[in-house]
C-alpha cells in the first residue's frame, strides 16, 4: 500500500511517497515568502516587455512575478490580481521570476497550497514522522537521495546517470559498463525513476547509448512509459540513442532546491540530525564558520530545536570541517 511519509522539520517540510517500500518521490518546502503554485495574490503592473502578451507584476510582498498574457486595458502602475502558475525557480546566473496570469472572474487573494496540503489531495494516506519516532525517512534512504540531488550522480557502475541543470533543459547522461542493447532499458528505467524520486519537470533531455537497431530503442523508450507516471510528452528515442520528455513546470525541483543555498542544506540537515540524536537535553552542534554563521543568524530555528529537545542548544564553528563535515554531540 503506497503511503507518505511527512515531517514538518525545522525551517523546511519533507515529505516522501513510499510504494512498496521504495521511496519513489520526495519532496521539499523551505519557509519563506516566495509566492506558491495556486496562489491568487495582489500586485502592481511595474513593467510592460512585450505590449499585451508579456509584464511584469510586483506583488505585495515585493516578489516579482512574469504576467502572461497582459489584459488589454491594464496599464502600467495599475493594481492587478495575479493567479501563479508556477513559482520562482533558482537558476544559476539569472533566477527565474514566478510565473502568473489572470485568475478567473471574482477570484480573491489567497495562498497557494502547503506541501501537506497537496499530499493530502492526493488521496493516499499521509503519516506524520516526528522526530521522537524510527526515522522512516532516513530508513528508506533520504539522506542518500539528497547526496545524489546536490552531485547529481545515480546509480552503479553498470547503469549510471550524471546530471546537469542547464537554462534551456536538465540533461540526463547514461553511461556504465553493459553492452547498449542492455544500457539503454536500463538506463531508461534509472532515469525515468530519478525524473520521479526528484520532481525533475520541464525540458528533459536524456542521452542514452547508441544502440543497434530500432526495436531496442523501443525497448529502451517503453521503461519511461512503464516508470514515469502521466501526465509527460515524449519523443521517441533517435538513431543516436537521445530522447526528450516535456513534463509540466510548477516548482523548482530537488536538486535545483538543494543546490540553491548549499551552505543552507548543510544546515538544515544538521538541524535534521540534532532533532534525533540521543534521548533529547541539550545538544551542540560543531560545523564549518559559514553553518554556524548562518544557524545564529536564524535563532528561531534554534530556539525550536531547543523546545523539541528540551535543552539548551549550543553552537560551535571548526574551520577545519567541510559542509558536509557537521556532527551533533
Amino acid at each position: 500500500m503506497a503511503e507518505w511519509l511527512y515531517e514538518e522539520g525545522i525551517g523546511e517540510a519533507r515529505a516522501a511517497l513510499i510504494e512498496k517500500g521504495k521511496l519513489v518521490e520526495a519532496l521539499i518546502e523551505r519557509e519563506g515568502d516566495a509566492v506558491r503554485p495556486g496562489a491568487v495574490a495582489q500586485g502592481r503592473l511595474v513593467a510592460t516587455i512585450i505590449p499585451k502578451k508579456r509584464g511584469i507584476v510586483r506583488l505585495i510582498s515585493g516578489e516579482e512575478v512574469l504576467l502572461e498574457p497582459i489584459p488589454p486595458r491594464l496599464a502600467e502602475g495599475a493594481n492587478v490580481l495575479v493567479e501563479i502558475i508556477r513559482e520562482a525557480i533558482p537558476e544559476e546566473g539569472r533566477p527565474k521570476r514566478a510565473k502568473g496570469r489572470m485568475p478567473q472572474p471574482g477570484a480573491k487573494p489567497h495562498a497557494g497550497p502547503s506541501l501537506l496540503q497537496r499530499i493530502r489531495a492526493t488521496g493516499t494516506p499521509v503519516v506524520p514522522c516526528p522526530a521522537h519516532e524510527e526515522d522512516r525517512l532516513e530508513a528508506h534512504g533520504w539522506s542518500e537521495l539528497m547526496e545524489e540531488a546536490m552531485s547529481g550522480e545515480v546509480g552503479a557502475e553498470d547503469a549510471a546517470l550524471r546530471l546537469f541543470l542547464t537554462p534551456a533543459m536538465l540533461l540526463i547522461d547514461v553511461d556504465g559498463s553493459l553492452p547498449p542493447a542492455q544500457l539503454g532499458p536500463k538506463g531508461a528505467k534509472l532515469a525515468a525513476q530519478t525524473v520521479r524520486r526528484m520532481g525533475l519537470s520541464g525540458s528533459i533531455g536524456i542521452d542514452l547509448p547508441t544502440m543497434n537497431n530500432k526495436d531496442e530503442r523501443m525497448v529502451a523508450a517503453a521503461q519511461i512509459d512503464k516508470y514515469l507516471p502521466l501526465p509527460f510528452e515524449r519523443t521517441a528515442v533517435n538513431g543516436f540513442g537521445f530522447l526528450q520528455i516535456i513534463r509540466r513546470r510548477e516548482r523548482a525541483n530537488l536538486m535545483e532546491i538543494v543546490r540553491e543555498d548549499p551552505v543552507l542544506t548543510a544546515a538544515l540537515a544538521l538541524l535534521r540530525r540534532a532533532e534525533r540524536h540521543g534521548q533529547g537535553g541539550g545538544a551542540t552542534i560543531t560545523a564549518m564558520p559559514a553553518i554556524i554563521d548562518l544557524l545564529h543568524k536564524r535563532q528561531d530555528w534554534i530556539e525550536q530545536l531547543a523546545k523539541r529537545r528540551g535543552g539548551a542548544i549550543t553552537l560551535a564553528a571548526d574551520a577545519v570541517l567541510d559542509l558536509a563535515g557537521g556532527h551533533v554531540a
